[in-house]
């Protein structure tokens, strides 16, 4: 092993070293801490519910309407064949 793989080694397990007792360490403790509060908070459960809203809302009903009309309706076919043409003419280029 040359001394650069012996220097790299080194400086990669001192790094992992450090990486492991940070996980461990005091900023890592309140990082977390403060992160469960957040999650935990007034505005988070605030948030949770205005997305539960807007997903089993009437908005959220109409939208899935409107992307289901979208998929199935005459223009998700047109992007499904010019996709379908792209692809087609990307592996007959790649066989050439």
């Amino acid at each position: 092993m040359s001394e650069i793989e012996r220097q790299v080694r080194s400086w990669w397990s001192r790094l992992l070293a450090w990486l492991r007792g940070a996980q461990d360490g005091d900023a890592a403790r309140k990082a977390k801490s403060a992160w469960q509060d957040v999650r935990t908070s007034d505005a988070a459960r605030k948030a949770e519910s205005a997305l539960r809203d807007l997903r089993e809302g009437e908005a959220g009903r109409k939208a899935e309407a409107a992307f289901r009309d979208l998929r199935e309706g005459e223009a998700g076919r047109k992007a499904r064949d010019a996709l379908r043409d792209m692809r087609d003419g990307v592996s007959s280029r790649d066989k050439s």
